[in-house]
């Protein structure tokens, strides 16, 4: 039964194998001297772990979208949304890190954002799924997958208390 409120449900795509795709496919993206930036929350921990995984010195940025959002009335600044990238920006390459590409609109808040900070020299984008509903000429250089889901569900990615992900799907 359904309350109005959303509901809650396990999805049977294994979100530690599609880590493993994300790790090699950002391995192959990343030359000398490239960082990266998560951005909030599940893409700050996909890029945490990057950062340990492929053994890059320092640490992962993390970057928010809730001060750039067309919705920022709606939504509002939530705790966890603090942007905090340990370096300078300015004329970096930078690799943004999300879990989950829907409509490209968190995407438009999170380089705006970025470029308070300065600006890169090159920003490109790697997603663990990309589930298409673009509403902006947004694209990936690497997704892990790629999935169709209808529009009145989200997914989003979880991390359990050993690090491990897996993924929600919300019904709104």
């Amino acid at each position: 039964m359904n309350n109005g409120v959303g509901t809650h449900q396990q999805l049977a795509l294994d979100a530690e194998a599609l880590y493993g795709e994300l790790l090699r496919g950002v391995r192959g993206l990343l030359a000398p001297g490239d960082r990266l930036i998560g951005i909030t929350s599940g893409g700050a921990w996909l890029a945490e772990r990057l950062q340990t995984d492929l053994g890059l010195e320092g640490a992962a940025g993390v970057i928010s979208s809730a001060l750039h959002r067309d919705d920022f009335g709606r939504r509002g600044l939530t705790a966890a949304a603090q942007t905090r990238i340990p370096f300078d920006v300015r004329d970096a390459r930078i690799l943004l890190i999300d879990d989950v590409l829907y409509t490209g609109r968190t995407l438009r808040a999170v380089i705006n954002e970025l470029f308070d900070f300065g600006r890169p020299a090159c920003v490109r984008l790697a997603v663990l799924v990309d589930r298409g509903g673009r509403e902006l000429p947004v694209h990936p250089d690497f997704c892990a997958a790629r999935l169709v889901l209808p529009a009145d569900q989200s997914l989003a990615l979880a991390r359990d208390a050993q690090g491990r992900f897996s993924f929600q799907v919300e019904s709104r």
